[in-house]
């Protein structure tokens, strides 16, 4: 049987161009054949030019040292808001210049340098500020459904690693834009805590502190991997994913917002993550237990960001009356927040400060909850809407993100299986803690677990393994 390049991981592509078995030629030729196949149906891309990627790829192939390079020949996607030399950054505009980027931005720098062949820009929403994945360039569609949306604002990032046509991608989340699309699509999605790795442009802040940028590939260990390259710490941290995990999880479905209820396959996803992990090697217990969300953190939020987009839109020097109607809207509201009371900075660090503080008097390493709220909406349905149909429908599926992008926590989005389909949960833990929640995360990808429906607040996960349960501890 012929071997499909497109299925290996990226760490398993380093290994074969390092002996030879592959050369970053052939990976690169696998994968755009993958995408003349696919890319029509999925719409993932924003800019792709197969002879530059051909060109890349040989590069890789002439390196002296490339024998010891991390990511060598390893495909991978760019969002658009981020600068590749030779492709325009539109920033999901029509409103932006069509001029190439002149300039590696220093993320791609590190990509590059650990071997990666860019194989092209992805798509996402107007500015990055949707959970869903459509503009004026065209809709996005979900690779395991091409009649659902793949999240955003990094879907096309997302969908373009689901459907096989890169192996690793990377992202911005600044509410939930890297985790929603990997909950969607099946994917490992990781935000880094705050200043883990550089933001694009090497700016100290974007969105008034909410954004982080991170990676999103098909096994913790590729996310590991690319992590490692971005922060500038070398080789993966294969030893951090191989540990065996926290102890100590507090399991909670709920969420700060008060709009949108959860589906009962991800009430289940939860509940049966738990119950895998606490069945895992490490044996950890699972206690239910809510984070000390307050009424305002909602608010606290949507304040930075809309304060945070007008800032963009002044900084790329846009128009209102060429973008969409709402992308307007928004950036109306933020100047409106710019002209009264700017977001507070001690609001934020008080959030943070009182969930660290609620972690350490559980005695808990993490927290373990849904990653969305709900299926993924129909692929374009919000084409063309106003504000605020587009705001609530959308708050309605993902809710349960834009806290931990406030608090500046590291947080990982997983894949467990409900019905024979991938449904996301999401890990959070304390500052450094992204391996420890990466190995979290390789315990349960993909794992199938029970779909209980269950009520909103189960007295304990279902039980994939035998041991005794106690009424004070959930697993």
């Amino acid at each position: 049987m012929a071997l499909d390049v497109t299925a290996l991981t990226a760490a398993e592509i380093a290994a074969r161009v390092h002996d030879g078995r592959l050369s970053a030629a052939d990976v690169a030729r696998a994968h755009l054949a993958r995408i003349a196949d696919r890319e029509p149906s999925v719409g993932a891309f924003q800019e792709h030019d197969p002879e530059r990627v051909l060109a890349e790829a040989g590069a890789v192939d002439t390196r002296s040292d490339r024998f010891a390079l991390p990511l060598a020949g390893v495909p991978v996607a760019i969002k658009d808001n981020i600068d590749v030399a030779g492709y325009p950054t539109r920033h999901g505009s029509v409103a932006t210049s069509a001029e190439p980027a002149r300039r590696d931005d220093d993320l791609v720098k590190r990509l590059r340098a650990a071997g990666a062949v860019v194989i092209g820009k992805t798509k996402m929403p107007e500015l990055a500020i949707w959970g869903f994945t459509h503009s004026a360039f065209g809709v996005t569609c979900n690779p395991l459904d091409p009649a659902l949306d793949p999240g955003g604002s990094s879907g096309g990032s997302a969908a373009a690693v689901a459907a096989g046509m890169a192996v690793l991608a990377l992202g911005t989340d600044g509410g939930g834009s890297i985790r929603i699309p990997a909950a969607y699509c099946g994917l490992v999605g990781v935000k880094p805590g705050a200043g883990v790795v550089p933001l694009p442009g090497g700016a100290e802040q974007h969105w008034r502190g909410l954004t982080a940028t991170g990676a999103m590939a098909r096994t913790a260990s590729d996310a590991a991997l690319m992590l490692a390259v971005l922060r500038g710490g070398g080789e993966a941290g294969d030893d951090g994913v191989a540990y065996g995990g926290p102890a100590r999880i507090a399991l909670s479905l709920r969420h700060p917002s008060p709009v949108g209820r959860l589906h009962p396959d991800h009430r289940a996803a939860a509940v049966g993550a738990a119950a895998r992990l606490r069945a895992g090697p490490n044996r950890a217990t699972v206690t239910l237990a809510d984070p000390p969300y307050s009424h305002t953190l909602v608010t606290q939020w949507t304040r930075r960001w809309h304060a945070g987009i007008a800032d963009e839109f002044a900084d790329l020097g846009l128009d209102e009356r060429k973008v969409e109607r709402r992308t307007a809207t928004v950036v109306r509201k933020g100047r409106r927040v710019q002209r009264m009371r700017m977001p507070d900075p001690a609001a934020a660090a008080a959030w943070r400060g009182r969930f660290l503080d609620w972690l350490d008097a559980g005695g808990h390493d993490l927290l373990l909850s849904p990653a969305v709220a709900g299926p993924p909406l129909r692929a374009g349905a919000l084409q063309n809407r106003r504000y605020l149909p587009t705001v609530l429908v959308s708050a309605a599926r993902v809710p349960y993100t834009q806290a931990w992008n406030l608090a500046g926590l590291p947080a990982v989005v997983a894949p467990v299986t409900v019905r024979g389909a991938p449904v996301g949960v999401q890990l959070v833990g304390r500052p450094g803690d992204e391996l420890k929640l990466l190995a979290a995360a390789a315990s349960l990808e993909g794992r199938p677990v029970p779909a209980t429906a269950g009520s909103p607040r189960p007295r304990w996960p279902p039980r994939i393994a035998a041991k005794p349960l106690s009424r004070n501890v959930v697993a």
